[in-house]
């Protein structure tokens, strides 16, 4: 593939174009061709950036919650991003706070990019996760521990609610369109990164059926700005992904 890659700062997986088409008249979208994806790109000025959360949360469910939602400290540290010539920051959801808050994330989500706005940053969202903690839950959040590298972060969804697809599937199917059908003609998004690295911590049997869901169902909500995925690895169980 031709296109350029945007340029992510320690965000530790290659951002793929997979998905998206601007056609309105379209039921559900079909997956860019490489002269799409290019097209797309050289509309764009530079992009640096970085993945983001706030500096004072310990993961992403902290940072989306109404009690320790900090849009004092965001803009801070958006303005300081923005000094160095940061343009982009890719920035994870969570489900666990949509499935117990939806309209109050959708409101701070909203904060969020007027915040972005004010310093010229276009974030992309971040939907799922297969890194770090397996588990997670609403309320307060664990401490940081010091010297532990993502100590409080959690996969999303929860590994252990992977097997119950007949409840999962539904609420993960939600939470997507939801937010896609908010957000997916906002022009101060850049993109959506459907899934963080599928297959990371040895889930791939259990993400791979779900994430093919995701990208379909993404598609159904036909969001202007393209889908991807931040693929694990290589592999040739990896390749797959390639046909979404």
């Amino acid at each position: 593939m031709k296109i350029k890659h945007l340029l992510l700062i320690a965000t530790g997986a290659l951002i793929f174009i997979l998905s998206s088409c601007c056609s309105e008249n379209k039921r559900m979208a079909s997956r860019w061709t490489e002269e799409q994806a290019n097209q797309w790109y050289e509309k764009l000025p530079w992009m640096a950036g970085c993945d983001y959360i706030t500096s004072d949360a310990v993961n992403q469910i902290e940072m989306w919650s109404k009690d320790t939602y900090d849009a004092k400290q965001i803009d801070k540290e958006l303005g300081w991003a923005q000094n160095i010539g940061f343009t982009t920051l890719r920035v994870y959801l969570s489900s666990v706070v949509y499935e117990n808050d939806p309209e109050g994330l959708k409101q701070r989500m909203d904060n969020f990019l007027n915040i972005c706005k004010k310093h010229s940053i276009r974030p992309l969202f971040v939907f799922f996760d297969d890194c770090w903690n397996t588990e997670s839950k609403y309320g307060k959040q664990p401490a940081p521990k010091p010297g532990i590298h993502n100590s409080g972060w959690v996969q999303d969804p929860s590994v252990s609610l992977r097997k119950d697809t007949v409840t999962l599937y539904p609420k993960m199917e939600k939470y997507l369109k939801d937010i896609l059908s908010t957000f997916g003609k906002d022009n101060r998004i850049l993109l959506w990164d459907l899934w963080n690295e599928p297959g990371n911590s040895n889930h791939f049997a259990t993400t791979l059926p779900l994430l093919k869901r995701v990208f379909q169902w993404a598609r159904e909500v036909n969001p202007s700005q393209p889908i991807t995925s931040g693929i694990w690895n290589q592999d040739e169980k990896f390749r797959s992904l390639n046909a979404f």
